[in-house]
């Protein structure tokens, strides 16, 4: 299986992404901070340009994730999203034409070394397209608990890092879900053509998933600081995509001495994100 193409089109996905996290974040903070989870938020938000540019921002990153996911394995392109932090953050830089201090740099370095580390190392294989229903029955309902559950914790509390901890790692998993089932959808209409894609409950399922982060993200970058929500969002997705690809797609990662580059990779992108995560929480 190739890498070049789903890699090329993760990272195209990964710069909107974190186009649009600045976006809709400078727009979420223009609207009144909500006690609870508030549907009207999102109507408030579209009254601002900058978050329909967010969203537009949002779609082209989808698009490029779906291609990266038809060619490749789950577990090789949703860890490439760590990159969204980093790239946000020079792109919020640019905005505001701050400059980034060279300790910034070093963590952008880190996330980035790590990261190649960690899949150079991990070596992940596999692109079954075919899931069994009772997978998929196993893992929705333990993801559609573990998202209420870190949701309701979160909103419990009043807005703080506790709050933004929880619905990030909530958010998390809605996305880890959504990029699984969307590689199941985008298989289907590969296959089977564009009437089989609108027909296919994977479809609608992943569209369901991604409302769910959608909604969860505003509340998470509202709920508290950056440097609680981000780490529980970038780390939280990658660790839980390669999860799914291990338990669903049956992808294969390397084990043995391998692990401890694995490992290397991994502390890396922690201390990177959690560093770029203090950071950020300064951005405008």
């Amino acid at each position: 299986m190739g890498v070049v193409l789903p890699v090329l089109f993760a990272l195209f996905a990964a710069f909107s992404n974190a186009l649009a996290t600045v976006l809709q974040r400078r727009a979420a903070l223009t609207v009144p901070q909500s006690d609870g989870f508030r549907f009207g938020l999102v109507l408030d938000l579209l009254r601002r340009p900058l978050w329909i540019g967010g969203i537009l921002a949002v779609i082209a990153a989808g698009v490029g994730q779906a291609v990266a996911l038809a060619t490749g394995a789950l577990a090789l392109v949703q860890p490439l999203f760590v990159l969204e932090l980093p790239l946000a953050l020079l792109i919020a830089s640019l905005v505001t034409r701050q400059r980034l201090p060279g300790a910034l740099w070093l963590a952008v370095a880190g996330v980035v070394a790590g990261l190649g580390i960690a899949l150079v190392a991990a070596s992940p294989a596999g692109n079954r397209t075919d899931v069994p229903a009772e997978r998929w029955v196993v893992a929705l309902a333990a993801c559609a608990v573990v998202v209420a559950l870190l949701a309701f914790a979160g909103l419990r509390r009043a807005p703080g890092r506790s709050r933004a901890v929880c619905l990030g790692a909530a958010t998390a998993v809605c996305y880890a879900l959504t990029a699984a089932l969307m590689k199941s959808a985008v298989h289907v209409l590969d296959d089977s053509g564009f009437v089989a894609f609108l027909t296919t409950w994977e479809t609608y399922a992943f569209g369901a998933s991604g409302i769910c982060a959608l909604l969860l993200l505003e509340h998470a970058m509202q709920g508290g600081p950056l440097v609680a929500s981000q780490p529980a969002l970038t780390l939280g997705d990658a660790s839980i995509s390669i999860a799914l690809g291990v338990i669903l797609y049956e992808e294969h990662l390397r084990s043995g001495w391998w692990l401890f580059p694995q490992l290397l990779g991994m502390a890396l992108i922690c201390a990177g994100v959690l560093a770029l995560a203090r950071a950020g929480d300064g951005a405008p």
